[in-house]
């Protein structure tokens, strides 16, 4: 995934932006083309009977369901982790993300990844910020964030809107 550009696949860019802090507790925040922001956490575990693929088409279900009230959905930016703390969480992460963007390639939507670094850089002033402090930054924007997951979907959300200098 592209750091500097904005992965390209058919659209210009416009419409709603939505951010997504991938991983087993999915923190997502979606910026409307009315500039309504929301912003939560959603989980994709498979029952107890089921094979661990269900999280993977779960996941595409909710991404459907996201485009059907947000669309056009003009781009998608997502965390770019580099390295993890465990076999489990890389192997969740890489899931989700093989899925996210064959979802957009086939939807035509742009996608970019933004590096962990940069985001809490962007939200904090401080490329090593804790999880506390990301989600006192968002704080001070005006959000409510549920939760760290989406304190920092809201980040990168931010990040985005200053990145693309989409008005608010």
């Amino acid at each position: 995934m592209a750091e500097t550009t904005l992965h390209q696949n058919g659209q210009d860019g416009n419409g709603s932006i939505l951010a997504l802090d991938l991983g087993s507790k999915m923190g997502w925040a979606l910026r409307q083309t009315d500039g309504t922001i929301t912003s939560g956490t959603v989980e994709f575990r498979p029952g107890r009977f089921e094979g661990g693929g269900m999280r993977y088409l779960r996941f595409k279900q909710w991404l459907d369901e996201v485009r059907g009230f947000a669309d056009p959905i003009g781009s998608i930016f997502v965390e770019e982790v580099r390295a993890h703390a465990g076999v489990t969480a890389a192997q969740m992460y890489g899931g989700f993300l093989a899925h996210l963007t064959a979802w957009a390639e086939f939807h035509s939507i742009p996608y970019r990844g933004v590096p962990v670094g940069t985001i809490k850089r962007h939200a904090t002033g401080k490329g090593n910020a804790s999880k506390e402090e990301v989600m006192e930054a968002m704080r001070r924007k005006g959000h409510t964030p549920v939760d760290d997951n989406a304190a920092d979907a809201l980040a990168i959300l931010h990040w985005a809107l200053e990145e693309m200098e989409v008005t608010k």
